[in-house]
């Protein structure tokens, strides 16, 4: 990919610590990992060595059992609450380059993800870019009574409102209509 695409910056979604070396040393550039460290405890310590950009995610419980039921008294609080946590012990590992993801869908159910969404402004306390991958996923299913192919509207409305509470990074379907979003939000803020 790289020698085929040297622009592109190549994100390897993954757990495992030994898969994000071996990737990283192969020429990614980015790891993603949706357990932020819980499902091996040498993550942290790899990154810190690799020195690359590091995503963190929030999810309750394991991509098994996130689903079943999922409870919280303040989901909002509880999230930021596990990333500001994470993002302390990174930072005094003296890891930088961090990212966080409150997990929409991990763990979560429709009222959850919501109550994030109207609530995203919060995260950007803790002083780091903030990525959010809602695309075409249930929470914009379940509101539409739609599918994930007819999801593409809601999906670029939800997209609308996350950028005006403030994310910097939109992972998505459909790259071209988040580009768009992107650029109408950018110029309404930037020019009035």
């Amino acid at each position: 990919l790289q020698q085929n695409f040297p622009e592109i910056i190549i994100s390897i979604d993954t757990y495992r610590s030994k898969v994000a070396e071996k990737c990283i040393n192969t020429g990614a550039n980015i790891i993603n990992d949706i357990s932020a460290g819980e499902m091996d405890k040498e993550m942290f310590a790899t990154i810190d060595k690799l020195k690359v950009p590091y995503i963190i995610m929030h999810m309750k419980g394991t991509p098994k059992t996130m689903q079943d039921n999922p409870q919280y008294n303040n989901v909002v609080e509880e999230v930021f609450q596990y990333l500001e946590k994470k993002v302390n012990k990174l930072k005094q590992m003296g890891v930088e380059n961090i990212i966080v993801d409150p997990g929409f869908g991990f763990g979560k159910n429709t009222e959850h993800n919501y109550q994030l969404l109207h609530h995203l402004d919060k995260f950007k306390k803790l002083d780091c870019p903030l990525l959010i991958g809602i695309s075409r996923k249930s929470m914009i299913q379940n509101v539409l009574d739609t599918n994930a192919e007819n999801s593409l509207n809601g999906t670029t409305i939800a997209h609308t409102i996350a950028l005006q509470k403030g994310i910097n990074i939109i992972r998505t379907h459909d790259v071209k209509q988040a580009i768009e979003c992107i650029k109408i939000v950018n110029f309404a803020e930037n020019n009035f």
